[in-house]
């Protein structure tokens, strides 16, 4: 599995900004976006089942954020609004293949490269 995250860039506070991932190999997982801040661990922003079902999202972007896929373009979506100038951060995408929690990125067995998301005040 190859995953390519696009989609970052400079973004005004309280703009918008729509993250994507393009998935290639074998997609039929789970789906998250996790952000790293400089000098702070990964954490997670959102998570989606392979049929889209269910989503689930960190607090701090719950009502903000929203998750999607389109399984026909093999590629996961994040649609950013209202973002805050602690949004800044380098997201990343990735595919969980086996159980267990979809909030802690030691679940995620592959990832993308990282794109970087600035918002400014």
């Amino acid at each position: 599995v190859q995953l390519q995250a696009s989609g970052g860039g400079l973004v005004q506070a309280g703009g918008s900004l729509r993250l994507s991932c393009a998935a290639s190999g074998r997609t039929s997982y789970v789906m998250g976006w996790f952000r790293q801040a400089p000098g702070k661990e990964r954490e997670f922003v959102a998570a989606i089942t392979w049929s889209g079902s269910s989503t689930f999202y960190a607090d701090s972007v719950k009502g903000r954020f929203t998750i999607s896929r389109d399984n026909a373009k093999n590629t996961v979506y994040l649609q950013m609004n209202s973002v805050k100038p602690e949004d800044t951060a380098v997201y990343y995408c990735a595919s969980k293949v086996g159980s267990g929690s979809y909030y802690s990125h030691l679940m995620y067995d592959y990832w993308g490269q990282g794109t970087l998301v600035t918002v400014s005040s």
